[in-house]
């Protein structure tokens, strides 16, 4: 696209090495109740690598992340849940090593390598013949959220959130091989102290929606289509400024083989949609504009419909039986 580099911030190169061993727990109370506990300890090492010396360096940091879950079967085909826990986000790298600002070269603060978050979840499954739904009130808080800054061109740690929002998931198999399936989700997200600025988070998506069908038999033609659905979002703190939503459509066709082999052909953005895959709106300044800059969205627009050609061959391997030993 004859992009002109006129300047670079800041290069870095990134080695980000981590460890999660889990431990789970299944009770089966009664053939109507059961309990899950769980516990996962994740340890990361992070080695950043920095074109300014002194942002460069080594760092790393452990979390304990316990979860618990209740279920019981109100009936044959209904079972209401609850589930509880902790989780966590990892901050970029760079701001973990990070001294001095790359622009104005003033001391700068690190961020936390994790950052906790805590939820909560209840919901209900149903099974009814071949149609599988799933209802679920969710809420979520974390110690921090991650923006962009496009100065910067990196990620900073910033004010403590809270999301709130339901999900309804369908699974409908009419006959085998034969699958439709629809998801949708809302959230409420929101900033938890108080600013001038406001309390939406920038590019926190409020609605999602993916719907899919296919057909997949042991041997002969099959193919899949799904959509995806991106809801408008906000994009500064004080809602004034929203993205546009965004749907794209993808689809794959394909042939199997009795021999195991199968020969597909994948289209991704099938309508050639033009729409954007992310947004920010931030402050730029290029060469032949006023020196405060202009404030404006800066997107990322989703790849124009593309095309895949695959071949697939599968092996199966029988395992040995075991030996039998006269007693």
């Amino acid at each position: 696209q004859n992009r002109q580099r006129f300047d670079t911030t800041r290069s870095d190169q990134v080695v980000e090495t981590s460890i999660a061993p889990y431990f789970e727990n299944r009770i089966q109370w009664s053939d109507r109740f059961r309990i899950v506990a769980g516990l996962r300890y994740d340890a990361y090492r992070f080695h950043v690598d920095s074109s300014i010396a002194e942002n460069g360096g080594r760092t790393s940091d452990s979390i304990w992340s316990p979860k618990f879950a209740l279920a019981y079967r109100a009936s044959p085909s209904i079972e209401l849940y609850a589930s509880a826990g902790q989780s966590f986000h990892s901050n970029d790298a760079r701001g973990t090593t990070i001294s001095i600002d790359p622009r104005s070269r003033e001391t700068a603060e690190r961020v936390t390598p994790l950052v906790r978050s805590n939820f909560g979840e209840i919901g209900a499954r149903r099974v009814r013949g071949n149609l599988q739904s799933t209802i679920a009130l969710f809420g979520l808080n974390s110690a921090s959220e991650l923006l962009f800054v496009g100065d910067a061109g990196t990620t900073e740690a910033s004010r403590p959130s809270q999301r709130v929002g339901i999900e309804i998931t369908n699974y409908w198999t009419p006959r085998p091989g034969l699958i439709f399936d629809a998801d949708f989700a809302f959230a409420r997200a929101r900033f938890r102290d108080s600013a001038p600025e406001g309390n939406r988070i920038p590019g926190a998506i409020e609605g999602v929606a993916a719907i899919g069908a296919s057909y997949e038999p042991p041997r002969g033609l099959g193919a899949a289509i799904r959509l995806r659905y991106f809801g408008p979002r906000p994009l500064i703190e004080d809602n004034s400024v929203r993205s546009s939503s965004s749907t794209l459509v993808n689809g794959r066709i394909g042939y199997k083989l009795k021999n195991g082999l199968r020969i597909s052909l994948e289209s991704f953005n099938l309508f050639n949609a033009r729409v954007s895959d992310i947004d920010y709106f931030y402050t730029s300044r290029l060469p032949d504009e006023p020196a405060e800059g202009i404030d404006d969205i800066h997107t990322h627009p989703a790849e124009k419909r593309s095309f895949r050609l695959g071949i697939t061959r599968q092996f199966y391997w029988d395992a040995p039986r075991p030996l039998n030993f006269p007693s």
